[in-house]
């Protein structure tokens, strides 16, 4: 186990010098590992949530069902800033008011926005992707802004125009509305194999706002050269949920094929592994001080003389 990284705020991960990660994570179990490895951050992923319930990245998955992981990724890694794909909304601008109301009271600490047109779809899906128009896009960021609580919530609107095929100028434009709409820094997505989109749209944006990446495709980019260009964070938004997909692929047809787990325990990971990310050792804990066998000592032996039956010798009778 690595030792967790110093808590640091996601406002502050956008604003100080540098480039850091997030991690993607989909469940509570993941986001304690992430949360243990010592990663500055949580992409609380659409598209690996989606896929650990079995469903397509097409907002088959309701919000309110994403809303209910993302609070179990917080409940199992209360120190690291979670930031949730929050696709295009879940509808209008009135829908995202409401999502970031429940975030902010879930202890999440941000979301980003993209715009594309509701019902999204997964941008690495062939076919066409439609977005939203800026204007009413811009709406949607004002909205979540006017609508947050506290000052340190994070919104972040991330623009898909490359993704859908608009040259860079309009892609420039896009940007520049969002962030006079009040975003608080731009994730500039591609599918590109390089980062050669990137970095031009990086060449001609003249904006005070921090930049956030994806490199999915273009992951042998060395971080230096992204921390160079002025990105401010880079999300590896996946990577969890494709290796455990792996995992468990290799796992059951082993099984299957051998028609027994004994080849297969050298390979995953021991029962004990589970149970201290599970954090047993807290309940065992808990349980010494307020099970049932507990109240046979200490406080317990107190209750037991309260309530015990009394000395006849104390009783008064009536006359």
């Amino acid at each position: 186990m690595y030792p967790s990284s110093t808590p640091t705020s996601l406002i502050d991960l956008l604003q100080q010098p540098g480039l850091d990660f997030l991690m993607e994570a989909h469940n509570g179990l993941s986001a304690r590992i992430v949360e243990e490895t010592g990663f500055s951050g949580i992409w609380a992923s659409g598209l690996s949530i989606a896929a650990s319930l079995g469903v397509r990245d097409c907002n088959e998955a309701s919000w309110t069902q994403i809303l209910d992981v993302a609070e179990f990724m917080r409940d199992a890694a209360p120190s690291t800033p979670i930031l949730l794909d929050g696709d295009s909304g879940f509808g209008n601008f009135n829908n995202v008011r409401r999502l970031v109301s429940k975030l902010e009271q879930r202890g999440i600490d941000g979301v980003c926005l993209e715009d594309k047109a509701f019902p999204k779809r997964n941008s690495f899906i062939e076919g066409e992707q439609l977005l939203e128009s800026p204007e009413e896009f811009a709406g949607k960021i004002r909205a979540a802004k006017d609508s947050q609580d506290g000052s340190s919530f994070c919104v972040i609107a991330r623009l898909e125009g490359f993704i859908a095929g608009l040259p860079k100028d309009e892609v420039l434009d896009r940007a520049d509305i969002y962030t006079d709409a009040g975003a608080d820094a731009i994730l500039v997505h591609s599918k590109r194999t390089d980062a050669s989109e990137i970095f031009s749209f990086l060449n001609d944006w003249d904006r005070d706002c921090p930049i956030v990446v994806v490199p999915t495709t273009y992951s042998d980019t060395p971080a230096e050269s992204l921390e160079a260009a002025g990105i401010s964070l880079a999300i590896w938004a996946n990577h969890l949920m494709r290796s455990s997909l792996h995992a468990m692929q290799e796992t059951c047809r082993l099984i299957y094929r051998n028609r027994s787990p004994v080849e297969s325990e050298s390979t995953i990971a021991p029962l004990s592994e589970v149970f201290r990310l599970q954090r047993m050792d807290e309940l065992k804990e808990a349980e010494s001080r307020y099970g049932a066998s507990s109240q046979a000592t200490g406080q317990g032996s107190e209750a037991s003389s309260r309530h015990s039956a009394p000395d006849p010798a104390d009783v008064i009778l009536p006359d």
